[in-house]
């Protein structure tokens, strides 16, 4: 096991990932900005090394400047923790040639899954469904980008094939939305990534999205750990998750972790990872992409499987062979995840300042990850996550009212905050019957 791990991340994730350090007995370093100098993740940590400025390419972005906090620290291994630097392939590339070990899968997997295009690809050789679109990079001819539309069928959307998240994706009804849509995807996916490169693929009207959680160790052991239900997003981000997803059939729900293990076999994952799909109205299901990280979500699987996936991680990448066995795993009742963010839950727009008053929720099963209390500053630097309330029940209906319960108790003043919202949607039939897709919030006003 590692003596000290350094924890390439800050916020939320930051505090979950020295939480698991601490429980294994391993010391923690921490990274911070200028921006960031009183933030919790740096009082918690055992040491803490300023990395740069308050722009994240100067500072969570700059790899010469984590990897000089690694030597600084002596610490071992490196922790990207989700966003950043966590699915950059140079990154857990530039940590291993510095003799550190990445927490997280090799870089050659993270390259092979970070091009959509070309895991789309993959994953069909490697017998996954996926939805029907182009073999490559769309072509810079007008001509030849609408013949390929036609092909495949309207709507289709425009991806860019380095993208994740949802960003830069587009929606063309038809072929006078095409050209004008690629045109800006190609924009957004060069500012986003740097990278211009799309891909176009059906649009499935209404579906589901649903994700199957992996883990993998050196030694060719691979599980699953059951499937989350991610299809309340707004703009293609996850707002709220479950698990397990509701009113899966039991077959179905097997077909997925199977094409899920098919999908992780088939680069010889490590560590934790995760395979997205979509599902349609009929129940058929389609690859979408493959996280090579941990997930926001992931304490949903954590509570309905009895798992600690940030320690399972670290013991992974310090060369231990997987110790769960999967027939143990569950899953037992149900979970929700509500993401707290600093913004307005009218516009959605971001809402810095400070926070005058924070009282958070208690009670039995309520488990709160958060970096805010009363006086802490919401910069407009980084992503507005402040929390992430995640609550379990025997059944689904159960953890709904909990969940509900929470929210009343938990009192956010100063800030905007989309709890409003969160309240909204657990109030919603659509929601409480388990019949919705991602046009959930849309439909909802």
């Amino acid at each position: 096991m590692f003596n000290k791990v350094l924890i390439a991340n800050r916020g939320v994730i930051a505090l979950r990932i020295m939480r698991a350090c601490r429980a294994l007995g391993v010391r923690a370093a921490a990274i911070y900005s200028e921006a960031d100098a009183a933030s919790p993740h740096v009082a918690e940590a055992d040491e803490a090394v300023l990395v740069g400025p308050p722009p994240a390419a100067a500072s969570y972005l700059n790899i010469e400047a984590i990897l000089a906090a690694a030597r600084q620290t002596g610490a071992e291994a490196i922790h990207p923790g989700y966003g950043f630097l966590a699915e950059n392939a140079e990154f857990a590339r530039r940590c291993e040639l510095a003799g550190r070990v990445f927490i997280g899968p090799p870089a050659g997997v993270i390259e092979q899954m970070g091009d959509k295009a070309a895991a789309r690809r993959l994953m069909q050789a490697a017998g996954l469904p996926v939805v029907p679109g182009t073999s490559d990079y769309l072509p810079a001819g007008p001509a030849e980008v609408l013949a390929l539309a036609e092909s495949i069928g309207y709507p289709v959307l425009i991806k860019a094939a380095a993208g994740g998240g949802g960003i830069g994706m587009t929606l063309a009804a038809g072929p006078d939305k095409l050209l004008k849509g690629v045109e800006q995807a190609r924009r957004r996916a060069q500012q986003a990534f740097g990278n211009p490169a799309l891909y176009l693929e059906r649009a499935i009207p209404r579906p589901r999205h649903v994700e199957v959680q992996l883990l993998g160790d050196h030694q060719g052991g691979l599980i699953h750990l059951f499937e989350r239900e991610c299809s309340v997003q707004r703009r293609h981000q996850k707002v709220l998750e479950e698990a397990p997803a509701p009113g899966l059939e039991p077959d179905l729900r097997t077909r997925l972790a199977e094409a899920a293990l098919a999908a992780g076999r088939a680069v010889g994952y490590q560590n934790a990872g995760t395979v997205e799909f979509m599902l349609d109205a009929e129940r058929n299901f389609y690859f979408l992409e493959m996280n090579t990280r941990i997930q926001v979500e992931h304490g949903v699987t954590e509570l309905v499987c009895g798992v600690d996936l940030v320690q399972e991680q670290i013991r992974l990448a310090a060369g231990e062979p997987l110790s769960i066995r999967p027939e143990a795993l569950g899953p037992r009742g149900h979970a929700l995840e509500c993401r707290i963010y600093a913004e307005d839950p009218v516009t959605f727009y971001p809402s810095p300042g400070t926070i005058t008053a924070y009282e958070a929720p208690r009670g039995e099963h309520i488990r709160l990850e958060s970096w805010a209390a009363a006086g802490s500053v919401i910069t407009p630097f980084y992503d507005p996550l402040l929390a992430k309330l995640i609550v379990w029940g025997a059944e689904r209906v159960e953890a709904i009212e909990r969940a509900r319960a929470a929210l009343a108790q938990f009192r956010i003043e100063g800030i905007k905050t989309n709890i409003p919202l969160h309240q909204r949607i657990l109030a919603e039939p659509a929601f409480v019957g388990g019949q919705y897709d991602v046009e959930l919030l849309s439909r909802m006003g």
